[in-house]
């Protein structure tokens, strides 16, 4: 297999881009952007002109200088300049300066090494591609032999993963959440090398019995449920208060549940998930995961006022997104396109992306732009939203929160009553921070300080209104001209028959600030007269102001996505063809897929792929040949995609390789071989899917020969 072509960044100023590396190094938090390859050419005509130029790199092996130098060596043979032999000599790697390291400190950057080309890997989709900028991304891990050395520096370093920091998702790393572990559990689902994992795992536990969630885990993803269960059950004894163990047996139950043979079966089973995820919640109250799963639990037992109600306790952080390189502005920059990537669907991509009409409407949907926690607590919504309906939702959010007119309602029957010191509808959320739903920056603040006086609740709390700001900042005053009328309705969308159900815009909630002031403002009169005035809100609690947002966000992705049912169903009434560019149909596939109407959501990919190549609709597409099990679909789509990021300097992507090596657990190497064999397409296309399957071979995976 031919290595990826190699882009070329030029510097302005000789060594500005090592510079400017250094001094990012101090603002990195966690594990780093891709390692920089910084090479000086040295023109053979002209001796004293010397060219700087660079690129990024994951998945080269980092275990020593020499390793290091292997892959300097690489580039010195692989010197071509716009695809012709360059008249520039490579005369230096890097800096060309040597440093001390010891061996600890080789095994650290070797392991984080790995661990970077699992997490900056691309998942077939491009975005990740196209985040950085000219980053040639290798495997790390090619074989059994270095599968060992990972494995090796990742038992040495184990107990040391937490310094690496977390998922967004999680507030505290510890030894079982880290970057680390979920570095681990990622090659463990890629490879299928769960044998490899159990030995890892069970060595680490005789050293902490917390590592008893990670083994059942990969027990579970290797079929050995009951295994699995046991080592669960035996570790929660000795630590029946472990939040992680206990999440992991939640989402096992949970999943038990949904393939139950029968009603009762099902529903024992969602009991004993929700008492872990119950507990799980009490073990570790700071922690997203936990509160999120419960939620998953009532959603799942259809118990929705309960699900809303511990959605609404989930504590939101800010995301974090992963370190990428600040490089200064480069003085000419090169692509270069090997020849064995060459397909023409994916040649003129480029070219027309930049060329598509986008209707702004499309282009401001938030919720596209949501990640990590509120991503998670966005899809939880849209689930709800997929089985019940949005007036439904609307209702059950109208019996679990204190609406805005009602609240005005109460307010007016008991004006010339005072409020008790404390109710029901106060001491659910007291010592919570709550701005205003619309986005009053003013009054956020004194509100924030008012909550920290009476919080009784741990500072970690905090974020579930920082992380939220930071979302949503941007769109306060777009907030405020939505939400100023609490009754105001959606107009109606269509008139016609076989089309959605116009979008009702919801009602606000109230405004939290406004309850405490009142309350505290009548603090002396007489309180047993106003509880009875107030008995409608007792049983009820306060929104947060980002679950409201995402309530707003939910109803804008849904009045599009309206909007666009029905003029599709007016079109074919008609017999007209409905037009957008591909870029739009990229946009309603996404918006599709992320409101749970798989559907349509293919169509709108297809759409998109009938205009030209996108590797996001694409891989939209693929999705749902795995649901289908259409292999030869599966395959054809996977050839593009392989091309697609080989063409971008990646020769690796964990998630293509997993759907690889399923496919051949399924259907065997010999078939899946000879369906990509006989796929019309070049030969040295599809020697790079070819190369794919042979990774397989080479981790002597279920299905493959020998």
């Amino acid at each position: 297999m031919p290595s990826p072509a190699v882009p070329e960044i030029s510097e302005e100023v000789l060594h500005e881009s090592i510079e400017a590396r250094t001094e990012s190094l101090q603002s990195l938090r966690e594990l780093g952007p891709p390692d920089l390859v910084h090479l000086l050419k040295q023109n053979l005509r002209a001796p004293t002109r010397q060219i700087g130029v660079y690129h990024h790199v994951t998945g080269v092996d980092a275990s020593s200088s020499a390793s290091l130098a292997a892959y300097i060596n690489t580039l010195t043979y692989n010197n071509k300049d716009h695809g012709q032999p360059s008249p520039n000599k490579i005369v230096e790697g890097l800096g060309g300066e040597k440093r001390p390291a010891t061996d600890e400190l080789w095994l650290e950057t070797y392991l984080c090494s790995v661990l970077r080309a699992y997490s900056y890997a691309d998942d077939g989709s491009g975005d990740t591609i196209r985040k950085i900028m000219g980053v040639r991304r290798f495997n790390p891990v090619m074989n059994t032999e270095t599968e060992h050395r990972f494995l090796s520096a990742a038992e040495h370093l184990f107990f040391r993963g937490w310094q690496l920091g977390s998922d967004s998702v999680v507030q505290v790393p510890n030894n079982v959440s880290n970057h680390l572990t979920s570095g681990l559990l990622k090659y463990f689902h890629t490879t299928g090398r769960f044998a490899s994992a159990i030995n890892l795992f069970e060595k680490l536990r005789s050293q902490n019995v917390e590592v008893s969630s990670l083994l059942a885990k990969v027990l579970i993803m290797g079929n050995e449920e009951v295994q699995g269960v046991r080592v669960l059950y035996q570790a929660l004894k000795d630590t029946p208060m472990d939040y992680v163990m206990l999440d992991t047996q939640a989402d096992f139950l949970m999943k038990k549940a949904l393939s139950a043979p029968n009603a009762q079966q099902k529903e024992e089973r969602l009991k004993m998930a929700q008492g872990c995820a119950d507990r799980s919640t009490i073990a570790a109250p700071s922690e997203f995961g936990t509160w999120a799963r419960l939620a998953q639990v009532y959603v799942t037992m259809e118990d929705w006022e309960n699900a809303l109600t511990i959605l609404n306790s989930c504590p939101m952080f800010t995301y974090q997104d992963k370190d990428a390189p600040l490089m200064p502005e480069p003085k000419d920059v090169y692509l270069p396109t090997l020849p064995e990537t060459r397909l023409e669907e994916i040649d003129s991509e480029p070219e027309s992306r930049y060329n598509e009409q986008v209707d702004p409407s499309l282009l401001n949907l938030r919720a596209a732009a949501y990640r990590g926690t509120f991503k998670q607590a966005y899809s939880i919504l849209t689930e709800m939203t997929a089985k019940i309906g949005w007036d439904q939702l609307l209702k059950i959010r109208s019996n679990v929160f204190v609406m805005e007119d009602e609240y005005r309602t109460e307010r007016q029957d008991t004006s010339s009553l005072a409020p008790p010191q404390r109710n029901a509808s106060l001491d659910g959320l007291r010592g919570t921070p709550e701005p205003p739903v619309n986005g009053d920056e003013e009054n956020e603040k004194e509100n924030t300080k008012e909550s920290d006086k009476e919080s009784d609740k741990d500072d970690d709390d905090k974020s579930s209104i920082e992380g939220d700001e930071k979302d949503e900042k941007e769109d306060d005053d777009e907030e405020k001209s939505k939400s100023g009328d609490a009754d105001s309705t959606a107009p109606t969308l269509t008139d016609g028959k076989d089309v959605p159900n116009s979008v009702e815009k919801p009602e606000h909630t109230i405004d939290p600030g406004k309850v405490k002031a009142d309350a505290i403002k009548s603090d002396a009169d007489n309180s047993a007269t106003t509880e009875e005035h107030l008995s409608r809100l007792n049983n009820k609690r306060l929104c947060e102001r980002w679950l409201d947002s995402l309530f707003m966000v939910l109803y804008e992705d849904l009045r599009v996505y309206t909007i666009w049912r029905t003029q599709m169903a007016q079109y074919r009434a008609q017999s007209m063809q409905y037009k957008k560019s591909a870029e739009e149909w990229e946009i309603l596939g996404c918006l599709a897929e992320r409101l749970q109407h798989h559907d349509e959501a293919a169509e709108a990919y297809r759409a998109c792929l009938a205009q030209r190549f996108s590797p996001k609709a694409l891989s939209g597409i693929l999705r749902v040949y795995e649901k289908t099990k259409n292999t030869r679909e599966i395959v054809a789509s996977l050839i593009r995609l392989v091309t697609w990021q080989y063409r971008w300097y990646s020769e690796f992507s964990p998630d293509l390789l997993y759907t690889i090596r399923t496919l051949i657990e399924d259907e065997g190497a010999v078939k899946v071989r000879s369906i990509i064999q006989a796929t019309s397409l070049p030969q040295n296309v599809l020697d790079l899917t070819h190369h794919y399957a042979a990774l397989c071979h080479s981790f002597r995976s279920t299905g493959t020969d020998g």
